[in-house]
């Protein structure tokens, strides 16, 4: 282990003890396993739905459940964790993320269920944030947007293979398999962050409400404020997107998954892409992402009938949203101070947060009878109000760097 504190928080450079590349697997893995278990209802909703006799749109509300778990999760369980190892903490996480799923079998009304998986999200937020900080740590300053993006490609690929195959064993099996497959991958997680992820020493004196007391930064909670308003429009139309292939496109139910693919492969290529991106500008990867966002979003009501445009325009929302991750992730970075923990959970509570306020405002627009185009404006307003908020963090660093000289 080499003592490599870094700038603006202690991660320091350590060293896996079978190797980065299993140590990079089991993290990219286990986000994968995560993040099906959070996107896996929105493929599946409509089997949901029927299942438990519920309208779609208030069948959504179980998407709404798991994002308020998320939102009290990552805050809360990073505070009462403050005194164990970040591997430690993993480990406790993934146990709770595969006793919430099992939870979710077994829980026989929709009401039970929306409680069942409130529990599943709570370790999901601290689970993302200490994924990315574990990575980061394994590397150099300068590979820091590499290695989150590597940790939270598990996200895209998530979408790409998890979200699809939980559609297609729950169209044949049921739902409740699905969350049953996603519940015993979230162990073997568990068996390989025990023996892949370093054994960081953990801080008992630390008090749990010393990362609390460091949130004070007004660029972390912009930056915070950016993710929850920003990634919000990317939900308004991944929540239903199914329902608008079914019913305005038209398609069949396998070429239904062909979609579900197609976005996977663009979230899959903007965390890349932003990866990229972050590590030569960082600022300016977070603006191309909301700016092209909102213009894809602005697109989707008028392509509907278009198979092909609509195809296009599946794979361009997630690429230029998911490429937002990588930035805001190193961003907190730079600027948590001694809050790393806190912040790169929060981080993911904001995803959720814009996963709750974005499927919930495609249920609004839904239920209103403004029709499925209108998630496309929606989901662009969605892109442009964290474009706005991100802008003014930047003006306001830049107003506070002139006059601190």
């Amino acid at each position: 282990m080499s003592d490599n504190t870094q700038a603006g928080g202690a991660i320091t450079q350590v060293a896996p003890p079978h190797g980065k590349t299993a140590a990079f697997f089991i993290l990219t893995f286990g986000t994968f396993v995560v993040g099906t278990g959070e996107f896996a209802i929105m493929g599946m909703l409509p089997e949901f739905a029927t299942s438990l006799r519920l309208s779609v749109a208030d069948a959504g509300y179980v998407i709404t459940a798991y994002a308020l778990g998320v939102v009290i999760g990552a805050p809360l369980i990073t505070i009462l964790g403050a005194r164990l190892s970040r591997r430690e903490l993993l480990l406790v996480l993934l146990l709770l993320f595969c006793f919430g799923n099992i939870l979710s079998i077994v829980m026989p009304t929709p009401g039970l269920v929306e409680v069942a998986r409130f529990i599943t999200g709570l370790p999901h937020g601290a689970l993302f944030g200490i994924s990315a900080l574990v990575g980061a740590s394994m590397v150099e300053r300068a590979r820091r947007g590499w290695a989150v993006g590597r940790v939270l490609s598990g996200i895209a690929i998530a979408t790409l293979i998890g979200a699809p195959f939980s559609t297609f064993a729950a169209n044949h099996l049921g739902w409740r398999m699905a969350y049953l497959t996603i519940a015993i991958l979230g162990f073997v997680t568990f068996l390989g962050v025990w023996r892949y992820i370093p054994a960081d020493p953990p801080n008992r004196q630390n008090s749990p409400f010393r990362e609390v007391s460091a949130m004070g930064n007004v660029q972390v909670l912009l930056t915070l404020l950016t993710a929850a308003i920003g990634f919000g429009g990317m939900f308004t139309i991944y929540t239903y997107l199914t329902s608008v292939l079914q019913n305005v496109t038209h398609v069949p139910e396998w070429e239904s998954m062909v979609y579900m693919v197609v976005w996977g492969a663009g979230m899959l290529a903007g965390a890349n892409a932003g990866a990229w991106l972050v590590d030569r500008n960082l600022d300016l990867a977070a603006l191309i992402a909301l700016a092209g966002s909102a213009a894809a979003m602005l697109v989707f009501p008028y392509i509907l009938h278009s198979q092909i445009a609509l195809m296009v325009d599946v794979f361009l929302v997630p690429t230029f949203v998911n490429a937002l991750g990588p930035a805001l992730q190193t961003r907190l970075m730079d600027f948590a101070g001694d809050a790393q923990t806190l912040a790169a959970s929060l981080n993911h509570s904001a995803f959720n947060i814009a996963n709750a306020v974005g499927a919930a405002g495609g249920s609004f627009l839904l239920a209103r009878q403004f029709g499925y185009g209108a998630l496309g404006w929606g989901g662009a307003l969605f892109s442009a109000g964290g474009l706005i908020v991100y802008l003014l963090a930047l003006l306001m660093l830049k107003k506070h760097v002139r006059e601190s000289i």
